[in-house]
């Protein structure tokens, strides 16, 4: 029995941070995220005509995000799109003198996905089934040419499903490139 437990080694068991060595996540400014749903189920819709369709779980994703906004003073949401398996978002943090609450990027995104699969796991009679993957991706938009990249392409991306890096019938392993916008988002 001992034998088949896997015993911890530092070089194979470890999670590498790729955020930016110091920087500060709660400093305002735009960030490009993406979250992909656990093993890229097809769980929040489907693409029909090039549109699309929200299932009840696409449902609730909306609305947690949209909800977003009553916790966080300090946010601000842009362009977003919920495909089938995974989101895309522009969070913009603001500095907001108003409140003493400053979540930055990480507890925002946490808090997004902790109460966002409660909701859909309650919907599905389950518990503590994974709703997304660990981590998230996140990208520092930098400048308004990048600023307007980004925003059609998250608009636009129900219209290109079909050559989507996170399409099911792509590579199951995302390294966080989208070659339409010559980018490369990190892992977090």
């Amino acid at each position: 029995m001992c034998d088949l437990i896997m015993k911890y080694n530092p070089d194979q068991h470890h999670r590498r941070s790729i955020r930016l060595k110091d920087y500060d996540y709660t400093q305002p400014g735009f960030y490009f995220i993406t979250i992909c749903t656990w093993q890229r189920q097809t769980l929040l819709g489907e693409i029909i005509d090039s549109q699309m369709q929200l299932s009840d779980s696409g449902k609730f994703v909306y609305l947690h995000w949209q909800n977003l906004l009553h916790y966080h003073p300090n946010l601000k949401l842009d362009e977003f799109v919920i495909m089938p398996n995974h989101i895309h978002g522009i969070l913009i943090l603001t500095a907001d003198t108003t409140s003493q609450k400053h979540h930055g990027l990480p507890e925002i995104i946490r808090g997004f996905k902790t109460f966002s699969a409660r909701r859909i796991n309650k919907n599905r009679r389950q518990r503590g089934v994974p709703v997304w993957q660990r981590g998230y991706y996140e990208h520092i938009i930098r400048n308004e040419q990048s600023l307007t990249a980004i925003r059609e392409y998250i608009v636009n991306n129900p219209i290109a499903w079909e050559e989507d890096e996170l399409h099911p019938s792509g590579s199951q392993e995302w390294d966080g490139t989208i070659k339409k916008l010559a980018l490369h988002i990190n892992r977090r």
